[in-house]
């Protein structure tokens, strides 16, 4: 019965599309758990390159039961441009499974969310514009459309006037904009819902029966712990839980069902949007690793902010998520360096000009948006490493570096991602026992 969770252990971006990959052929249900299409996950098999944002990874993979939950905020429009995608170049998506209570993007999210960012000016978040947090905001107020409310008229006019009438009064009076109508919603989410009600489920039930059964489900999460809405650097957060415990409240699947928790980092950091980041690199080294990593964002293009391996950040992602492996990813991008510096704690100034050091996330976000890494560094290597397929058989300098990464980290390594292709990998300890 393993239910096993797989989520970014750092600001996202980690290569979790890969690490789902690998497991992929070995599962019978993925299931993504939050977030919307903010989230992307490339997935690389053989020549062909798959950029996937709402759809889960183990689409790739035919004998897999692909699952959105109930976590997942769902834009149809972008769902079905995704799906057709991908049966263009001969990927069968009839697998997919929605779940009937997953919250819609409507048009109205994606207005809010654009010109509410624009409002904010130097004080936005970052959001992608995509409507997501609007979404997530309606859901916790009460006012959101969810999946089954798309096959009732009359209840979806409904539901569309009563979330469009605060919305409209603030469109108009506060950001000087046209009121968005009733019924053009209504009959556009309504003709969206025609196409969508053949893949809709109670996947619940059906997860848990899986598990029942002793059939595997990876649960697989958006974004990462970093901009977890609870326990992210709040306010530059995604609106969801992509931590281990948004895998059981987005999908409707218990904690004793979980048999593994996997997070995936890359072998340095980055991230997207605004929001403090202690090891961000500026200079030619930032940009260094932005070239060598091809870090732009798979759905936005925007580049991507690079810094050094964060242990802290890590251990703290081991702490919430109750790590049981680590999936180390893009460990090549780092070939050709001399010395790799590893930050291994923060020092921040007070107001009487004393420092404190901090081994483990401060709680106070000020603290951390003030925080200067401590770093060691640890001695390079130039060979290539992409086609190594044993740990022992990588460069000394490079099993130091790892072998470090595990000790300061908390939790053990288990694979290696040494490039971009499927085969790419070195496995350690299986993640399916």
């Amino acid at each position: 019965m393993p239910g096993i969770v797989l989520i970014g252990a750092q600001w996202g971006d980690e290569g979790k599309g890969k690490a789902t990959d690998l497991m992929g052929t070995k599962m019978d249900y993925v299931a993504r758990f939050n977030g919307g299409n903010n989230a992307g996950h490339t997935v690389v098999v053989g020549d062909e390159t798959y950029a996937l944002h709402l759809l889960p990874s183990g689409i790739i993979s035919p004998t897999v039961t692909p699952v959105i939950g109930n976590g997942v905020v769902v834009d149809v429009e972008v769902l079905f441009q995704e799906i057709d995608g991908l049966q263009s170049r001969g990927v069968d998506c009839s697998r997919l499974l929605v779940s009937e209570a997953a919250h819609i993007i409507a048009p109205y999210h994606r207005v809010i969310d654009k010109v509410t960012e624009r409002f904010l000016g130097k004080h936005k978040i970052g959001t992608t514009g995509r409507g997501i947090g609007p979404a997530y905001a309606d859901k916790i107020n009460r006012v959101g459309i969810r999946v089954h409310d798309l096959f009732n008229a009359d209840h979806l006019h409904d539901k569309v006037e009563a979330s469009l009438h605060q919305k409209n009064q603030m469109l108009v009076k506060l950001y000087n904009r046209r009121p968005i109508d009733v019924d053009q919603t209504t009959d556009e989410l309504l003709r969206l819902g025609e196409r969508l009600k053949p893949y809709v489920a109670n996947t619940s039930l059906i997860l848990n029966k899986a598990l029942d059964e002793g059939k595997t489900v990876l649960f697989e999460g958006g974004q990462a712990t970093m901009l977890d809405v609870d326990h992210g650097t709040y306010p530059f957060v995604t609106s969801s839980n992509p931590t281990a415990g948004g895998a059981c409240t987005g999908t409707g699947v218990g904690p004793t069902k979980i048999d593994r928790v996997i997070g995936v980092a890359k072998a340095y950091v980055t991230r997207v949007g605004e929001g403090p980041f202690p090891t961000e690199q500026f200079g030619e080294e930032g940009d260094w690793l932005r070239a060598q990593g091809h870090e732009y964002g798979v759905t936005t293009g925007r580049p991507r902010r690079c810094g050094w391996f964060d242990a802290v950040v890590t251990r703290y992602a081991s702490q919430v998520n109750g790590l049981t492996d680590i999936v180390l990813t893009k460990l090549d991008v780092l070939t050709g360096l001399k010395e790799i510096p590893i930050c291994v704690a923060y020092e921040v100034e007070n107001a009487d000009g004393t420092v404190t050091r901090y081994d483990d996330m401060p709680t106070d976000q000020a603290a951390f948006a003030a925080a200067k890494p401590v770093y060691e560094t640890m001695p390079g290597w130039d060979e290539d490493i992409s086609k190594v397929h044993d740990f022992n058989d990588l460069p000394a300098t490079c099993q130091a570096y790892v072998k470090r990464l595990e000790e300061i980290s908390n939790c053990r390594i288990s694979v290696i991602g040494t490039g971009p292709q499927r085969d790419h990998i070195i496995q350690i300890h299986s993640l399916i026992d």
